[in-house]
């Protein structure tokens, strides 16, 4: 199964992006991460990646969600991860990745917390 990726627009410069198959190393890494890069050249400042349909992830996946992150923090803009199965999560642990990278139970939990980051102060 290759990876595959599906990208939900939304309002306010955001979309769910939802990822289906094994997110390793490979030519269906790279046409994902054309996909994410083209999705953020497009001018998305928010993203959220439903892991759901992902078991498996490699350290090449894993790249590719820290590298997403650093360029979205660095244009000011937030990635937030949701729906991550209970391998990937360990991964997330394991790596204390899931230090620096927000990682929400359900889509719509990282909907709202999107939502209230960008709430006047």
């Amino acid at each position: 199964m290759l990876l595959e990726a599906r990208i939900e627009p939304l309002p306010d410069r955001t979309a769910v992006i939802a990822f289906s198959g094994p997110m390793t190393l490979g030519s269906s890494l790279k046409v994902v991460d054309a996909q994410v890069q083209s999705a953020l050249a497009d001018g998305l400042a928010c993203l959220i990646f439903d892991m759901s349909g992902v078991e498996y992830v490699d350290s090449a996946g894993l790249g590719l969600l820290v590298h997403t992150f650093g360029l979205l923090n660095g244009k000011g803009g937030a990635l937030r991860i949701c729906c991550v199965q209970p391998r990937l999560r360990a991964m997330l642990h394991t790596t204390k990745t899931d230090t620096i990278l927000a990682v929400d139970a359900t889509r719509e939990e990282s909907l709202a917390a999107l939502k209230k980051s960008r709430a006047p102060v």
